[in-house]
């Protein structure tokens, strides 16, 4: 069980978790009535696509060789290396990556039966094709230069407008806006965990934006997103987009400042690096709590 656990990446998860509780926070906001059931199908049905993902890069990074070169590891980084180890043959994992997204599957189409019109049938399919295709032969989306875009989209406006849907029956724009800060923030932790495994990704001509700039170019990048993801907070609540509520967001701002100095000094340094890589996830999750818990405060307002 526990190699399960390492291979598809458990910890991880909070990618998934965040968008899930954001979307039905802003149901919650807008007055729905929550139907838990069906927010629990919503968690699993994203968590399985994940997990599926996950098994899914681990098989093609091992087909193209990109995690065998890769000489420096991370919790963060790397892969699971569970085929490296020996743990999981490659069969395995190929299989068990189908059995997560036919879970997911499973989760969205019945979800799909219960909401109005196609909405959620149109995101799981982005979501499940996009999560599928990532690094699998010859689409292989984050081998291309945009897998950090895709990576922002699923996780937070695909992930979060599905989970207000669910909720909802409709579209919103509040659910957009607050998908923005998510996504951003998920991109930001793909994009520092690809600085440790450049040498490794150019070899194999792995395009992450990281090898597209040159690591020290693409120390500014993490920045700007960082510096997009609060902008965007500030300007939804001042614009009356979201409620004031969620000002709570920005109270993750020192931990991003502290994980972006991190970087801007060892950028180059896969291990002295890892204390940004923690920050940075930890600044994902904490801050979309906070959102939810402020799209709360608003509805009670």
């Amino acid at each position: 069980m526990k190699k399960w656990i390492v291979a598809i990446r458990v910890p991880f998860f909070t990618a998934s978790v965040a968008p899930a509780v954001v979307g039905v926070a802003v149901a919650f906001y807008e007055g729905y009535a929550i139907n838990w059931w069906h927010a629990a199908l919503t968690l699993v049905g994203l968590v399985a696509v994940h997990g599926g993902t996950n098994l899914a890069n681990d098989y093609f990074d091992h087909v193209t060789g990109d995690d065998w070169v890769n000489l420096t590891p991370t919790p963060f980084s790397g892969g699971s290396r569970v085929i490296q180890d020996g743990l999981i043959s490659p069969r395995g994992v190929f299989i068990y990556s189908l059995a997560c997204f036919a879970v997911g599957i499973a989760c969205g189409l019945y979800l799909w039966r219960v909401t109005p019109g196609n909405v959620v049938l149109w995101l799981g399919l982005f979501g499940v094709a996009s999560g599928a295709l990532y690094t699998a032969l010859p689409v292989a989306i984050g081998y291309r230069g945009v897998g950090e875009l895709f990576v922002g989209l699923n996780f937070g406006p695909v992930a979060v407008l599905g989970a207000h849907y669910v909720q909802a029956g409709h579209l919103s724009p509040a659910a957009l806006m607050a998908s923005v800060p998510v996504g951003l923030l998920i991109a930001a932790v793909l994009y520092i965990n690809e600085f440790p495994d450049y040498d490794a990704d150019r070899q194999v001509n792995k395009k992450t934006l990281i090898v597209l700039l040159g690591p020290e170019r693409a120390r500014y990048g993490y920045i700007i997103i960082i510096a997009l993801t609060y902008a965007a907070i500030a300007a939804f609540v001042a614009f009356g987009g979201l409620p004031a509520w969620a000002l709570l967001g920005l109270v993750t701002l020192p931990l991003a400042v502290k994980a972006a100095a991190v970087l801007m000094r060892r950028y180059r340094e896969p291990y002295k690096l890892l204390p940004a890589n923690a920050l940075t996830i930890l600044v994902h999750f904490a801050t979309a709590v906070l959102l939810a818990v402020g799209l709360a405060l608003g509805r009670a307002a």
